[in-house]
């Protein structure tokens, strides 16, 4: 088999599956590092054809050196960020209570960011329709809040 093939078309795979991987995983960098390599090992076999042993170690090291070298920066660039959902855009607002919280009975929404959401006290307290709470966190499908207490507005005054 023609060795300059050979190493050819692996630059071809491993380009090829470099993509593949990016587009299907997010993953960057992957098997870039081999690729490097097999152009290495591509152009050590236009200058001597007949040293397999060469090339392949060729190949290695190059693939092994690039791996060292890149693989921080493909995980800083591979890290998968949490995307936010709707739900996740709840948290820490104010809301509105729609109908009366009460937990015992299992009842009760709140009015927050223009949707309608169950809710539960956070202390099992009943909360009465308009008063505004603090969204603390989300359980299941239900909002845990309690009363929204204002923070006091403090004024000073040069006299």
């Amino acid at each position: 088999m023609n060795l300059l093939l050979f190493w050819g078309a692996l630059v071809v795979v491993f380009v090829v599956l470099e993509f593949l991987i990016v587009e299907f995983t997010g993953r960057v960098l992957s098997a870039i590092w081999f690729a490097l390599g097999a152009a290495g090992a591509l152009i050590v076999t236009a200058v001597a054809p007949e040293q397999f042993m060469l090339q392949l170690a060729v190949f290695l090291v190059i693939s092994s050196v690039a791996l060292y070298f890149t693989r921080p920066l493909s995980k800083r660039l591979s890290k998968v960020r949490p995307t936010q959902t709707n739900a996740d855009r709840a948290l820490a607002q104010i809301g509105v209570v729609r109908d009366a919280i009460h937990n015992l009975e299992g009842k009760g929404s709140v009015f927050v960011n223009g949707k309608l959401w169950s809710a539960r006290s956070q202390d099992g307290s009943t909360i009465e329709p308009d008063v505004q709470v603090d969204i603390l966190r989300i359980e299941g499908v239900k909002l845990i809040v309690r009363p929204h207490i204002p923070e006091a507005v403090t004024t000073s005054s040069d006299s």
